[in-house]
């Protein structure tokens, strides 16, 4: 049995009522690698943050064995795969992670190391399958 992750739903709720939770990744997440930023070179950031904020809440449920996230992850996958029309490459999900963690500390104001580590845990399953799918 998948453990449940309803307290990251709740953390990402409250990392959302923040100002710009999102923007504020990205800000942290393309100052992580000098490589990050050509990634996006392309990328439209209002419809980015959208579907960022919609991509996190459906990984949580994802990493919970939710059935109904599997064909929108499967969908974010190929995306994000070596085909895809956004690829990314396996050893930028180390930086994707760590910026994640950055801005979830900054935007939690009830975030705890054991609440950190889950959040570790549910993202970890979420990028060894896009590892896996590239």
């Amino acid at each position: 049995m998948s453990p449940t992750y309803d307290d990251l739903q709740v953390s990402f709720g409250r990392c959302l009522r923040t100002k710009d939770f999102i923007g504020r990744f990205y800000d942290v997440l393309l100052q992580s690698h000098p490589s990050l930023a050509p990634l996006f070179a392309k990328t439209d950031f209002r419809q980015q943050r959208l579907a960022l904020r919609r991509g996190i809440s459906l990984a949580i449920s994802w990493a919970a064995g939710a059935g109904m996230a599997r064909a929108p992850m499967d969908e974010m996958i190929r995306v994000h795969g070596r085909g895809g029309r956004a690829p990314i490459p396996p050893e930028f999900y180390a930086y994707w992670l760590e910026s994640l963690l950055t801005v979830i500390r900054d935007s939690d104001p009830e975030v705890t190391p054991m609440l950190e580590q889950r959040w570790r845990d549910a993202m970890g399953k979420v990028i060894d399958a896009f590892t896996r799918g590239y």
